[in-house]
């Protein structure tokens, strides 16, 4: 079973060890350039099974600083993957199930979930869609791999 789980130092040495597959590399980047984005704002996150770490993400408490699309109340999701040796399992899926209910205990004032997505990369695009995230329609340019489909998720629709 897909559990969440705030990243701490005793993970470290198996989240450097994450990778994607060589034609996702351009979506996700280097896990040591992901890493250094981290901080109290920009939060990492692992995705286990039993013990093993099986992805990553980070939750971005302060994405509106930074894409002009989001408001104050709006988290954003980013770097979200799954270890290439994980992959086709559904873990992704499970995670992103995962994630509401986690959101909705730890980041209660936030009402909505931000993410880009590459153009190119169809299949997270449409993990993204089976797990409740609608595409704005709109194109971030800000990536650094082209345009970015930017998609979005209601947290708790009362929430205002």
């Amino acid at each position: 079973m897909i559990q969440l789980g705030k990243m701490t130092t005793k993970h470290v040495a198996q989240v450097i060890d994450l990778k994607v597959l060589p034609a996702q590399q351009k979506f996700v980047g280097a896990m040591i350039d992901i890493l250094a984005l981290s901080n109290a704002q920009v939060r990492p996150y692992i995705v286990y099974e039993q013990e093993v770490i099986v992805g990553f993400f980070l939750l971005d408490t302060v994405f509106n600083q930074t894409h002009d699309f989001a408001e104050n109340k709006d988290l954003g999701l980013r770097k979200f993957f799954i270890d290439q040796a994980h992959q086709g399992k559904g873990f992704a899926s499970q995670a992103l199930r995962c994630l509401d209910e986690h959101l909705e205990e730890e980041y209660p004032r936030f009402k909505r979930l931000f993410l880009t997505v590459n153009c190119l990369n169809t299949v997270a695009k449409a993990c993204y869609e089976k797990a409740g995230f609608e595409d704005t329609q709109t194109l971030y340019e800000g990536g650094p791999s082209g345009p970015q489909h930017i998609m979005v998720k209601a947290l708790c629709p009362e929430k205002g």
